[in-house]
């Protein structure tokens, strides 16, 4: 079995190769190429061939792909999806536009409101129709008026419109009404990206309903192509691999079930990094982690507790400032890497970041016609980068280039020396990443004191123990293959689906016919996860499902989720979901009231499939103290001080298990360089991780 993970970064693609012999040996390659922004799947395949030649194998050879992608994420941000028509409940035409009737910022008069400003769906293009379906048994009221769905449905094809939304109200009751304005637009726009709310997100809150499948035909068309392209290159140079890819919720899905539901994808890219960083903790036998990716664009930040993941409330599941209802691992992304660009604003601030070089042209040292000075070239400045070991001396960098950068743009205008201005750049994107970790730590009740910090992506090991000092985190892992983290971290995830439907029942007042109907619910979710596990050849013996209830107070505006028991809800077991949830409100707002109803507002049922994970070999013994055998050589390196000190490179590929290096140093390798400052001790762990400890 031989797979493939790839990790489409802002600046680097990130690849991993995992070779399994007959005997059960495992063989690990690793690699990297520059992303191609213009078309990500080219910067894939290329990858993918490299990395075949690398392991000297043929690209037929490839068994299966696994892909992260930020196509979908990127669309959304720079907003350049597709132009998107919908058919909706007459009366209910400005859903998207009033929303909540909440301003992010109350008492802003200059705050730009995105629904407003850059909707997904432009208010000429909301069509309404006559139809309406009542609550709360899902009773047709008023019939649907076909002549006027497919008068819309001209309109939009007069207009050019190829992506096409039915959001009507109540319809996660009753969606007989979407399913017969789909098929009859169908009719019209065959070639045209067309779904239904119910399709996309069946649950109650018609504004997130309606937002959700609107972002999911923004970005479908152009998603979709793109998951055609990539597999069609990939055939194209004779890898005929099953493609999967990765899902916001840490799963992973097909490319037909992603270009259908690519609303799923808007976290792709981020959430291999938090699988990667979760196993990597396990390994080093710490099960309370704070994760972040630092690529060349951005820094993504997520806590693991107690070895599990974090999933996101529904409240907060939003991209872009706008509501998505779908499961998202808790992951906070903020413009910060080695990218990021230097500048002084023109009120005089000195600021680093969120814009970025990104790939092309890259930072300064690149040579590639970046100018501007980024958080590399601040790097390349100090001497923590070295030219002849950048990217293993396949990227060649001038530091020359970097010094002039600095001091044009940074230096001079703030009448510092450069290597002060060097110095205060990584103050200040360090003191960024800082306050975003408090915010996904602190302000949710983790303490950052009990936790170890895991810095990864290329640029993560650079700047971990300075994040450590300012968040005052217990110690700091450096991942064996800190660059290609989130690749790996692709091979490590499960086969996942989810489904849900809203149910609406007071848990603790139920009846047998209530909970019988749930009950149906359950069965129909767990057959849809079934049918889609069986279309993916997956034999019943390793199928899982996992039924959960997502609960609140009876009038508290959102929910949490709560555990559901193996066999059929009854009210001799119902106690069980009230008790978790209750759990789950206490670690969230600090408090529960036991005493209170609680209604069960959705039931979720999560369909998934276990793949093989990685088994990377033990390290030799070493045990020793500064090994003379990995040192490189000595050079100059300036740390936080300000101070310059002759400082060892060691080469990371000839550190043993239980090596120790002493602070200053530079721990080099491909994919990243781990910076070991004065006062720090790295310890080599067992399968090659680094663990560093300030000494006192």
């Amino acid at each position: 079995m031989i797979r493939v993970g790839v990790d489409v970064g802002g600046t680097f693609t990130d690849i991993v190769l995992e070779k399994t012999a007959n005997g059960g040996g495992q063989s690990i390659y690793v690699h990297k190429v520059s992303s191609t922004p213009e078309d990500q799947s080219i910067g894939v395949v290329k990858g993918v061939l490299e990395i075949c030649a690398i392991a000297g194998i043929a690209p037929g050879d490839v068994d299966m792909v696994f892909h992260g992608t930020t196509v979908a994420t990127n669309m959304v941000i720079e907003r350049k999806g597709a132009e998107v028509g919908m058919i909706t409940t007459r009366g209910f035409r400005d859903i998207l536009h009033m929303a909540r009737h909440k301003r992010p910022h109350n008492f802003s008069l200059q705050y730009d409101v995105p629904w407003q400003s850059k909707p997904l769906v432009r208010r000429r293009n909301r069509i309404v129709v006559d139809e309406r379906i009542m609550p709360p048994t899902g009773d047709v009221a008023v019939p649907l008026d076909e002549a006027q769905v497919r008068a819309a449905a001209e309109l939009f094809r007069k207009r050019g419109i190829g992506a096409v939304i039915v959001c009507f109200l109540f319809s996660f009751l009753n969606d007989s009404h979407e399913k017969r304005a789909k098929a009859i637009v169908e009719e019209v726009l065959p070639d045209a990206y067309i779904c239904c709310s119910s399709e996309v997100v069946n649950v109650i809150r018609e504004y997130e309903r309606f937002s959700t499948a609107g972002m999911n035909a923004y970005i479908g068309p152009k998603t979709a192509l793109y998951l055609r392209r990539l597999e069609d290159r990939l055939r194209e140079n004779g890898v005929n691999a099953l493609v999967r890819i990765m899902q916001s919720n840490g799963g992973i899905s097909t490319v037909e079930n992603s270009s259908a539901r690519p609303v799923g994808l808007l976290l792709s890219g981020p959430a291999g990094g938090v699988i990667g960083g979760r196993w990597t903790g396990r390994a080093c036998d710490t099960g309370n982690v704070i994760t972040i990716d630092i690529g060349g664009t951005s820094a993504d930040i997520s806590v693991i507790q107690n070895g599990e993941l974090r999933i996101k409330n529904p409240r907060d599941t939003e991209v872009a400032s706008l509501p998505v209802l779908v499961p998202m691992i808790d992951i906070d992304a903020i413009g910060a890497g080695g990218g990021s660009i230097a500048y002084i604003d023109p009120g005089g601030a000195f600021r680093v970041g969120p814009r970025s070089a990104g790939a092309d042209p890259g930072p300064a040292c690149y040579g590639k016609g970046g100018f501007e000075p980024t958080v590399t070239d601040a790097q390349v400045v100090l001497g923590r980068l070295d030219p002849e070991h950048f990217l293993g001396g396949d990227l060649k960098i001038e530091p020359a280039l970097a010094f002039k950068a600095v001091e044009e743009h940074v230096a001079r205008p703030l009448g510092l020396g450069v290597r002060e201005a060097a110095l205060g750049i990584l103050r200040v994107i360090n003191n960024n990443m800082a306050l975003a970790i408090n915010a996904n730590s602190v302000a949710k009740g983790i303490d950052p004191r009990n936790f170890t910090l895991m810095g990864f992506g290329g640029a993560g090991p650079l700047h971990a123990a300075a994040l450590a000092e300012i968040i005052s985190a217990r110690d700091v892992i450096a991942p064996l293959h800190p660059g290609i983290t989130a690749a790996m971290g692709l091979l490590l995830t499960e086969l996942q689906y989810e489904f849900t439907r809203s149910v609406l029942m007071v848990a603790d007042t139920a009846g047998e016919a209530e909970f019988a109907e749930l009950n149906r619910q359950v069965a129909e979710l767990k057959a849809l996860a079934g049918a889609q596990l069986e279309a993916d050849g997956i034999p019943p013996e390793r199928r899982r499902y996992t039924a959960v209830a997502e609960c609140r107070y009876v009038g508290q505006g959102f929910e949490l989720r709560a555990a559901m028991p193996q066999e059929e809800i009854s009210a001799e077991n119902v106690g069980q979901v009230i008790r978790t949830f209750y759990d789950a409100h206490r670690k969230v707002y600090g408090h529960a009231f036991d005493d209170q109803h609680v209604e069960i507002i959705t039931v979720r049922v999560i369909g998934t499939a276990e793949v093989e994970t990685l088994k990377l070999p033990d390290l030799a013994k070493g045990g020793r103290e500064n090994p003379a055998e990995a040192r490189l050589y000595v050079r100059d390196t300036v740390f936080d001080d300000g101070q310059a000190v002759a400082t060892p490179r060691y080469d990371r590929g000839r550190l043993l298990a239980d090596d120790c290096v002493t602070g200053p140093a530079l721990i080099v390798q491909h994919n990243s360089t781990t910076l070991v400052p004065p006062k720090y001790r790295a310890t080599v762990l067992g399968h090659g991780d680094i663990r560093l400890t300030r000494q006192s």
